[in-house]
């Protein structure tokens, strides 16, 4: 499987935050979605010095580039706009 580390951050403009709670369940049940399909690794939120979510990583797994591309898609975050640039790189999680 082909592995991705995936960095979104939120826009700063006044309503994100509020945005992205609304729609953060979804977001969620999304990753558990992820996981129970193999595809998802780990993740989390960024935080600011308050403790306050500014962004996520993610890193995720597919067969193919149409798999990430399927789920960039549909990823709320995305399409809602709560991350307002996404870096994506390829990323292989070390064996130890």
């Amino acid at each position: 499987m082909n592995q991705y580390i995936i960095t979104g951050y939120d826009y700063t403009d006044e309503g994100t935050f509020d945005r992205r709670l609304a729609v953060r369940q979804h977001h969620l049940d999304g990753a558990k979605h992820l996981k129970e399909n193999g595809n998802y690794v780990i993740g989390g939120a960024i935080l600011n010095e308050e403790g306050k979510m500014i962004g996520s990583v993610m890193i995720l797994q597919f067969e193919t580039e149409e798999g990430l591309d399927a789920w960039k898609q549909g990823e709320i975050y995305i399409t809602q706009k709560i991350w307002e640039t996404i870096d994506i790189k390829p990323y292989r999680v070390a064996e130890v």
